[in-house]
């Protein structure tokens, strides 16, 4: 059996990473298994353990630190987040494309360690775009905002370390496309 790819999906906060790849997961001829991060962070409203993250303590997160299991993670808003390594390697193994969809420092990370990773940077039509997407969900006081924000302006100008940059000016426009890089890469 030929081994999945390593398919990273990032972008800026607010993008719409998790709705392209929604729209992405449905294609069932593109063999994708999502990997689920792990955070420290509050579940939102509706948020399912296991489904969107998997919420662990602090304390059980520096433990997957300590033992050498996430791809990656990093820290943002005081939260913590972490690709797990095992899940990712074993479904690999099966022939499952993983896509992994993660912020810009992760990116960076994952891709010194797996040469193989097929990156996907995913931009908005516009900064003013960006914040109205960000503000629409009315989830986070204004200075998380603000820092949402701020980083997006700078992650947006490390795209030019991605193999692929793709638009999100619509959804299933940007889907295809997406599908589109990783049948032919």
């Amino acid at each position: 059996m030929e081994k999945g790819k390593l398919i990273i999906l990032s972008g800026p906060s607010g993008v719409g990473k998790g709705t392209v790849r929604a729209v992405l997961m449905k294609d069932e001829s593109l063999k994708l298994f999502y990997s689920v991060s792990m955070t420290t962070r509050q579940p939102r409203p509706g948020e399912v353990d296991g489904r969107e993250y998997y919420f662990v303590t602090p304390e059980e997160f520096q433990r997957n630190i300590d033992n050498g299991n996430l791809l990656e993670w990093a820290e943002f808003v005081g939260n913590r987040y972490g690709t797990p390594k095992d899940k990712v390697e074993q479904m690999r193994e099966q022939g499952k494309n993983v896509l992994l969809e993660i912020e810009v420092n992760g990116t960076l990370s994952v891709l010194s360690k797996c040469h193989d990773a097929l990156s996907i940077f995913l931009i908005p039509p516009s900064l003013e775009a960006l914040e109205n997407r960000i503000r629409s969900r009315r989830t986070e006081p204004e200075d998380i905002v603000q820092q949402r924000l701020n980083k997006a302006r700078i992650e947006m100008g490390m795209q030019d370390r991605y193999d692929h940059v793709v638009v999100n000016d619509d959804v299933e426009r940007a889907a295809a496309e997406i599908a589109k890089i990783i049948r032919e890469n």
